[in-house]
């Protein structure tokens, strides 16, 4: 113990005879370690928020999209064949082992209309799957459901983007929206998604059933539009 305490004093008296010394390598240590946590929670709240932009985007999923075609000598690249169709979900499931989920998904720019407010966003065509698919919750009221699809019925969920700027507070549930001129009825509210990791507004979007977006909506796809129907599809786990 005497000998723990002798070099206690000679340390603590070198630290006083060299002050500026001792202070300067004290401010060193200090600079280091603080820089090093600081990096570090950096780094890590950088990683959670690139986990949480791709989850928002829907987890174990796949984008199948059409061929692409050529006109007078341009190819058109990929998505231009408008050769997938609703059927060709079902058969992913029904054949593709791999698969648990698949969804059609027809989408088109339209203004959104309520009151005296109105907002240009994007409108999905889809089937209830597709909101598992996506990981989309519902905020109130009730998601679509595989009648609504079956008898394309004038419905439709909307993302909190498009809430804010229409109803300004007021609950949407239960009240009546105009696209195209054509009357839909708010079932439910989107719960708010975020950005993509590209930057896209997902909480921008109307969702309804996709025979009612080519029926009364979208319409028939024509040449050189977008696919009508790519597919998303979620995968089994192993």
């Amino acid at each position: 113990m005497n000998k723990l305490q002798a070099s206690m004093k000679i340390a603590f008296g070198a630290l006083r005879i060299n002050k500026l010394r001792s202070a300067l390598t004290m401010l060193g240590i200090i600079i280091g370690v603080a820089a090093v946590i600081a990096m570090v929670a950096i780094g890590s709240g950088a990683q959670a928020r690139i986990q949480q932009q791709i989850a928002s985007i829907g987890s174990n999923i796949i984008i199948v999209l059409s061929g692409s075609i050529t006109s007078s000598g341009i190819r058109m690249g990929t998505g231009n064949a408008l050769t997938l169709t609703e059927d060709d979900a079902r058969a992913i499931v029904r054949e593709c082992p791999g698969a648990q989920l698949a969804a059609p998904y027809s989408r088109g720019g339209v203004q959104v209309v309520y009151g005296n407010n109105n907002w240009g966003t994007q409108i999905v065509g889809t089937t209830p799957d597709y909101l598992a698919i996506r990981d989309l919750g519902i905020e109130r009221g009730q998601a679509l459901t595989t009648a609504d699809v079956e008898s394309a019925t004038k419905v439709a969920l909307l993302g909190k983007t498009v809430i804010d700027n229409l109803f300004a507070g007021e609950d949407p549930v239960g009240k009546v929206i105009r696209i195209k001129s054509v009357p839909f009825t708010v079932v439910g509210t989107l719960a708010p998604k975020g950005q993509s990791p590209t930057g896209q507004d997902q909480d921008d979007i109307v969702l309804m059933p996709i025979s009612t977006a080519k029926k009364k909506v979208i319409g028939p796809a024509k040449p050189m539009q977008q696919p009508l129907a790519p597919l998303w599809c979620r995968r089994v786990r192993a």
